[in-house]
């Protein structure tokens, strides 16, 4: 009898202290460069999630084709941050059969920020349309910098002598060393590369992008005055949107990953105060035409302000890339 109750205690006890104890969610998130705006963001949300039992796993990466293909493919890997005109990319090239199954397995969690289009140059080049010619780095293969860069001279027509797919720290040195003319680097404002990689001495500086073919598909933006310390003068660029992606799940990591996203959204003006000074433009409502919200995200969001827009065809970077191809 003793022995019986000895055990059923242990037993209560065990049960109470397990009930007790929250396990943390781990999630992955597939970012960027480690000097680039998205591996910042990673690290912002990382720091929140610690905060609400969420244990997330950042990872860097060459950036936006890669991590699409991460998400859809790779182990703990629930989340990823892209460009908008790369998953526009992905949704409307038919032809692949692989590209085809990662679009529908795509969702997008949330809208976060314009992306600035950076083309650094040396002097002489002073509109895109200077390119003309020129060695411009481009990006590593697998970068949303990458893919932007290539729809921006098929869109302008502007043919460089040679494009060069080298990741930004190598590119900084080719461009100070005279061995290439410009580089592009699509990513949010301040970007730390070029806050800590560029001086006022090297003579380098952002160059005005206002092509109408290209003006026609981009939104406008602007990069103001001293957003770096050696940029005097505001530069007219274009943008395209970050955008916080998900692999489709149906089971465990829906709910997980839903209310993540829920955590993220209500604790916005915590990441506006303690994370990059992007996170200040995020609006997480924000209509992203030609995109559905993940159903998994939005059961959670009880006080979603916005009705995301359906799906279709009203996404003017669809459209240039229907044009292109």
């Amino acid at each position: 009898m003793k022995k019986s109750f000895f055990l059923a205690s242990f037993v209560l006890i065990s049960v109470l202290l397990l009930s007790n104890t929250s396990v943390a969610v781990d999630l992955g998130i597939m970012t960027g460069s480690e000097k680039g705006t998205y591996y910042q963001f990673g690290l912002d949300m990382m720091a929140l999630g610690k905060q609400h039992g969420f244990n997330l796993n950042v990872y860097n990466s060459t950036g936006s084709v890669e991590n699409i293909y991460a998400v859809y493919n790779r182990p703990r890997t629930q989340m990823g941050i892209v460009q908008s005109d790369v998953l526009a990319f992905v949704v409307k090239v038919k032809s692949d059969a692989t590209l085809k199954r990662i679009a529908r397995k795509t969702k997008m969690i949330f809208p976060l920020y314009d992306e600035e289009v950076h083309l650094l140059a040396r002097t002489g080049i002073n509109i895109f349309d200077d390119l003309e010619d020129k060695r411009v780095a481009i990006g590593k293969e697998g970068s949303g910098s990458f893919l932007t860069a290539k729809l921006l001279f098929e869109l302008s027509g502007i043919m460089p002598q040679t494009t060069v797919s080298v990741g930004t720290l190598e590119a900084i040195t080719m461009l100070k060393q005279g061995e290439i003319d410009a580089m592009f680097y699509v990513a949010g404002f301040p970007v730390k590369l070029f806050a800590e990689n560029v001086i006022m001495d090297d003579n380098l500086h952002l160059v005005t992008i206002t092509n109408k073919s290209i003006t026609e598909f981009y939104p406008e933006t602007v990069i103001p005055p001293k957003t770096y310390a050696w940029q005097e003068k505001e530069v007219k660029t274009i943008a395209v949107k970050a955008v916080l992606v998900s692999f489709d799940f149906r089971r465990n990591n829906c709910e997980n990953v839903g209310s993540f996203a829920a955590m993220v959204y209500e604790n916005l003006d915590w990441l506006k105060q303690n994370g990059h000074a992007k996170w200040k433009s995020v609006a997480l409502d924000y209509p992203l035409k030609g995109w559905r919200q993940y159903d998994c995200v939005k059961k959670h969001l009880k006080h979603s302000r916005v009705e995301i827009e359906p799906a279709g065809d009203g996404n003017p970077l669809l459209k240039a890339i229907k044009e292109i191809l």
